[in-house]
């Protein structure tokens, strides 16, 4: 028997993941405090609803993921790179890459599940250092990107979008460079998409992804503007939400990466 879970507005906990029903679903209601959905995310949960619907909250099964190291860049794709059509920036545009990617078209929905609260609950973790985009420019407009959340040593990819070819793989790719570099472990992809898995993603069950969220979330979180550097290690209590702290940083300064 399936059961959907109300969740308790007077706390952060969550009840476990693997028992969302087939379809993933697991429980709705809360909020989107910081504190909720880093819980969230650390639990492999994440919140994902449209207009007009109770805030619902997903763990899927599978669930499609990417090795730092392992991803598949095509000669196509590596020309692209190398010919520095677009210019790469961290951190400097969160909220566009937001609003572009609400604004893009998906196959199989109605209208986007990124609504205005949305929006306004990661642009908050992104000030507090926790959530993170990649963006793409060319000609100084912003014509692809990515945004997540970066928990431990994993960081948890939402949505991306692109106006022009291959902007949004190029964003991806300066993101894995830099997660690679700075020896995160996975990135989570959520569900299956054709685009993500070219670039060399694919799906491991529930389980396996959920251990590896308690060993990798518990590490410290590369918190702070990926982009100028300004960054510290932050040690976030995971299992004692009520314990939470966050501080905020300086995220508007502008560092463009060069095409290696």
């Amino acid at each position: 028997m399936n059961i959907l879970y109300q969740l308790n507005d007077e706390d952060c906990f969550f009840p476990p993941a693997d028992r969302a029903n087939k379809d993933g679903l697991l429980a709705f209601g809360g909020d989107l405090s910081p504190q909720r959905l880093v819980v969230a995310y650390a639990n492999g949960i994440f919140p994902w609803y449209n207009e007009n619907e109770p805030l619902l909250w997903w763990s899927l099964d599978p669930r499609l993921i990417i090795r730092p190291g392992e991803m598949r860049v095509s000669k196509s794709l590596r020309r692209t790179i190398r010919s520095g059509k677009f210019e790469v920036r961290i951190d400097t545009n969160f909220r566009e890459v937001m609003l572009h990617c609400a604004a893009t078209p998906r196959k199989g929905q109605d209208g986007t599940w990124i609504q205005d609260e949305m929006v306004e609950a990661y642009c908050e973790l992104h000030n507090l250092g926790i959530a993170h985009s990649f963006e793409a420019y060319q000609d100084g407009e912003l014509v692809g990107g990515l945004y997540g959340v970066s928990i431990g040593k994993v960081f948890f990819g939402e949505s991306m979008f692109h106006t022009v070819a291959d902007a949004s793989k190029v964003a991806f790719y300066h993101l894995h460079q830099f997660l690679q570099e700075h020896d995160f472990k996975l990135i989570d992809c959520q569900q299956e998409t054709s685009h993500l898995m070219s670039l060399g993603a694919y799906s491991i069950p529930r389980k396996d992804f959920l251990e590896e969220l308690k060993v990798l979330t518990v590490e410290p979180t590369l918190a702070g503007n990926w982009g100028t550097g300004k960054t510290e290690a932050l040690y976030l209590s995971i299992q004692q939400p009520e314990k939470l702290q966050f501080r905020a940083y300086n995220m508007d300064e502008d560092v463009a990466l060069t095409n290696d």
